[in-house]
């Protein structure tokens, strides 16, 4: 399924590590290893597309697993 959610990009101290996206709603979505760099700043806003990956588990189990295929930097610290 392939969705576009807002939010703000968060590291979470779980296990090895984890990048989230929570969307102002409150949402928590875990952007699965291999997203770009440049995405994966804390505190960052952005748009993401992608597809929730119903067919896999994470270690960190934060959120429904997020696969980034395009985003959008809103604003970033």
């Amino acid at each position: 399924m392939s969705i576009t959610v807002t939010g703000t990009i968060e590291r979470r101290d779980i296990g090895m590590g984890a990048w989230a996206l929570v969307t102002d709603d409150g949402e928590t979505y875990e952007i699965l290893k291999g997203a770009d760099k440049s995405l994966l700043k804390t505190g960052q806003k952005a748009k993401i597309t992608g597809q929730v990956r119903e067919d896999i588990m994470t270690m960190a189990m934060i959120g429904p697993a997020l696969e980034v295929k395009s985003f959008e930097v809103i604003s970033s610290h």
